[in-house]
């Protein structure tokens, strides 16, 4: 049996005795790891026996095997055994989104490292092929974004969200290529193992994620960001609305570093957009 599962009750199947024992531990789970059997009883109200009795209807062996259990379950952390909900309303759950994103960005704005940005745009601008490597949720929305960015600039590029993909590009890049990639986390061994084949073959990596990790590592070229991670794990991480920024940094410069090549390409976008979808120039370049 999954005990957070047991201790939450989500099915309504705990008597009365038992729903005020897993209360009891949920609001005490530090205490409930480290304490005696006698100690959690006497605390918890309850005799001895009855704690045992608790602890097998858990699907535990005992009082001992019910601490195993419990200490397995916080490893993933606390607040995931009990989530906080500040927000609830549309209203505090839309200030509390947009209080996030702004703070993200704010800090992103004090930490940027400018001579990171325009080395790596340097690099993107110069290349002849750039592959954007990213993998799970955020980092694939972010190369994709990338890919989004820089195409309408003049630049050949390809965004790839599969590691054994990732790797069998790295394997086989060739000189002149860029590679772009992102982690959230920075403990991606997979995109390590890439940006190692990278290297090997000398071709430059530029990499946006955690500094002093092992992804940041293993690259050429690193745009740190490093945001804290709030307490409620319902609401999506703002830390990406740092990462989309980056990209706008990244694709800006690059578009400036060849002027002529950027607004020939937006141009003939614009014009067949124009022509086959807005009558006018107002719109934006792309749905």
């Amino acid at each position: 049996m999954d005990l957070f599962h047991a201790l939450t009750d989500d099915e309504g199947g705990l008597s009365g005795l038992d729903r005020a024992l897993a209360d009891f531990v949920l609001e005490n789970v530090d205490f409930a790891m480290n304490a005696s059997i006698g100690d959690f009883a006497a605390r918890a109200g309850v005799s001895p026996p009855t704690v045992t009795r608790f602890c097998r209807r858990m699907g535990c062996k005992g009082f001992p095997d019910f601490k195993v259990q419990l200490a397995r379950l916080t490893a993933v952390g606390l607040r995931y055994v009990r989530p906080e909900v500040l927000t609830e309303t549309a209203q505090e759950v839309a200030d509390d989104v947009l209080a996030n994103a702004q703070a993200a960005l704010f800090q992103l704005h004090r930490q940027v490292d400018l001579a990171a940005l325009e080395k790596a745009a340097g690099l993107l601008r110069g290349a002849e092929f750039i592959l954007a490597f990213g993998a799970s949720g955020n980092s694939s929305m972010v190369v994709n974004e990338l890919q989004n960015r820089l195409f309408r600039l003049g630049c050949r590029i390809a965004a790839s969200n599969d590691h054994n993909m990732n790797a069998m590009l790295s394997a086989a890049a060739q000189p002149g290529s860029v590679v772009f990639a992102s982690s959230f986390t920075g403990r991606d061994r997979a995109l390590v193992h890439c940006l190692e084949l990278l290297r090997q073959r000398s071709v430059p990596a530029i990499v946006v994620t955690r500094s002093h990790s092992p992804v940041a590592a293993a690259a050429d070229v690193v745009i740190a960001i490093d945001l804290p991670e709030g307490t409620n794990i319902f609401r999506p991480t703002s830390t990406r609305y740092a990462y989309l920024a980056v990209v706008d940094m990244l694709a800006n410069l690059v578009a400036y570093a060849d002027r002529p090549k950027a607004a020939k390409t937006l141009r003939a976008i614009k014009e067949d957009l124009v022509s086959h979808r807005d009558g006018d120039d107002s719109q934006p370049l792309g749905d």
